[in-house]
């Protein structure tokens, strides 16, 4: 599923016609890429592909002073129907998505224990500071949202939880788990 699609019929049938600048800075402003795989640059690129597959048709172009002509884009009633189903099959697609960390790990028998270690560290520092990072955002966005806003941000922040949670306990565990793994080596050799 293409989170930028559902983004990009979302908005067009939320707001009406757009040009692909004002899709931008909305998926800047509300900060779409915290909280999606939705990179604002990669916007008018899928534009120009759903236009082309008539989910969308240019309504018309407008110039403002200087600034380059912008095609305006409407969300067509196949774009409706592509929308409905995006966001249907987005609500009801339950599958936590693998995540390539656990091959890693399954892969990491040639590696010793304070190489692993210090990787596992570094990466519980990064989800950490995005769990903190996340948490400030949450405190300096709380008087501007509202509704689902509110649920969706505390759905990121127990993910993050989650994950320096799961760092946490992999590294207090790394010993045992790694003697294990050798133990199995050694019996598959044998």
């Amino acid at each position: 599923m293409s989170s930028t699609r559902l983004f990009v019929l979302g908005a067009l049938a939320k707001g009406g016609p757009m040009h692909g600048h004002q899709l931008r800075r909305m998926a800047q402003i509300d900060r779409t890429e915290l909280w999606t795989d939705i990179k604002p640059g990669s916007l008018y690129g899928v534009l120009h592909r759903m236009q082309a597959e008539g989910i969308i048709t240019a309504v018309r172009s407008e110039q403002e002073g200087n600034r380059p002509e912008r095609t305006v884009y409407a969300i067509t009633d196949e774009g409706r129907n592509e929308f409905r189903f995006l966001r249907e099959k987005a609500l009801r697609d339950t599958k936590l998505r693998p995540d390539p960390i656990d091959l890693a790990l399954q892969n990491a028998q040639d590696m010793n224990e304070s190489e692993l270690r210090a990787i596992l560290e570094n990466l519980r520092a990064v989800v950490a500071g995005e769990l903190e990072a996340w948490r400030n955002l949450q405190s300096a966005a709380a008087p501007h949202i509202a509704g689902l806003e509110r649920i969706i941000i505390q759905h990121t922040e127990a993910r993050l939880r989650a994950e320096v949670e799961w760092h946490d306990e992999l590294l207090a565990r790394l010993p045992e788990l790694l003697a294990e793994l050798a133990g199995s080596a050694a019996e598959s050799r044998d």
